[in-house]
């Protein structure tokens, strides 16, 4: 995949994260797809080096979950950190 194409992956897994969790994060949508690329990336490597799931190597549903399933982990572990301030 290309940088943009990985790009548009990372902000659509952001805003299906943030469809998940709804709540109040400032930011907007460039956190959103930071978010999201973030979490694809966390994704992608809990789920290939960690849990052994196979490499990922393009755009397929197993991908997408794991790219939601990071984003979801970063922004419960960003707004934790943004809590405690």
């Amino acid at each position: 995949m290309g940088i943009v194409a990985w790009i548009l992956f990372g902000l659509i897994a952001g805003a299906l994260a943030k469809l998940i969790m709804p709540g109040k994060d400032p930011g907007g949508c460039l956190v959103t797809m930071l978010i999201g690329l973030a979490g694809a990336v966390i994704g992608g490597f809990l789920g290939t080096e960690v849990f052994d799931w196979g490499r990922v190597t393009g755009f397929d549903i197993r991908s997408f979950g794991i790219a939601i399933a990071g984003a979801i982990l970063l922004l419960l572990v960003y707004r934790i950190l943004l809590w405690r301030r």
